[in-house]
């Protein structure tokens, strides 16, 4: 089993589609590693080489920042935002989008479930 960056790659799955499980590495980011290592295409992660193994974890400590490095830096830049107490930070300590969405009727992913308010009963 192949391990890169604290990550251990899935097994069975082909080596550029394996590398996006390390956070901060994407399709397009991987399929860049895939080409400057020069890993063929349809190989596995199984049969990744050591050697080749070596080569993918120099380039990534070299040339990307991720796993936790980007995460640190991305909470850092959140901090920031908040303490400074900018709009976009308070919009991130409320737990509300941060980019200008609609929250009337949407932004469930960021609000969470529903809170239902109950109505006042008329008086009769």
């Amino acid at each position: 089993m192949a391990r890169l960056m604290g990550i251990d790659l899935p097994r069975n799955k082909r080596v550029e589609v394996a590398l996006t499980y390390i956070y901060g590495i994407g399709r397009s980011r991987a399929k860049q590693i895939c080409e400057e290592v020069k890993i063929p295409t349809a190989l596995r992660t199984d049969a990744l080489t050591d050697e080749f193994i070596a080569q993918i974890r120099a380039l990534i400590e070299a040339s990307f920042k991720v796993e936790g490095d980007l995460r640190r830096d991305i909470g850092m830049s959140i901090k920031r935002l908040t303490d400074v107490n900018c709009y976009r930070g308070t919009r991130h300590r409320k737990g509300l989008p941060v980019r200008g969405q609609n929250t009337r009727s949407n932004a469930r992913t960021r609000k969470g479930p529903k809170k239902t308010v109950a109505n006042k009963k008329k008086a009769v």
